[in-house]
């Protein structure tokens, strides 16, 4: 008899330093270059918005993004590998944009390794365009691997979502 998986009520909570040793666990198990626990507490120090998905105790996902002056720059963006292909990374995206219009941003980005092809149909099916490449961007095994820059431009009558208002 196998088990039968229940859905998740989820909500977003405040990256903490006290939470960092499951991210950083589940940043393991999803990269082959996963971002250090100094990486993730630069970023919370600098005060990005660095978000946890949450179901009940269990973490989902999570996201680390920098704003600017009319942009928000998406730095990490994670579900953990147990919840993939659950719809999780769009609500994360969507709730990414919602706080980003309240923060009167007009544009969200971001880069992507060139073959993560599972993540570029995401953020394509959300309404990112592919902009521009960046060169021997990410570490990878063997040298270096490209990344393929997006973009979102965001507002209330034009977004992925059907104009979703904060």
């Amino acid at each position: 008899m196998s088990a039968v998986l229940q859905p998740l009520e989820a909500r977003l909570d405040a990256m903490t330093v006290d939470r960092l040793a499951t991210v950083c666990a589940v940043e393991d198990r999803a990269y082959s270059h996963p971002w250090t626990r100094a990486n993730f507490i630069d970023s919370m120090a600098a005060g990005y918005h660095c978000q946890l998905l949450m179901g009940g105790d269990t973490l989902i996902g999570y996201f680390v993004a920098m704003k600017g002056v009319d942009e928000v720059h998406l730095l990490n963006f994670t579900v953990a590998p147990e919840f993939q292909r659950r719809g999780w990374a769009p609500l994360m995206l969507e709730a990414l944009a919602g706080w980003s219009r309240g923060e009167g941003v007009q544009w969200l980005w971001l880069e992507v390794r060139v073959s993560n092809e599972r993540a570029l149909h995401i953020y394509e099916r959300q309404g990112f365009r592919r902009v521009g490449v960046r060169k021997a961007y990410y570490p990878a095994f063997a040298g270096r691997e490209d990344a393929v820059v997006m973009s979102l431009r965001l507002n209330e009558t034009n977004s992925a979502w059907g104009g979703l208002a904060p």
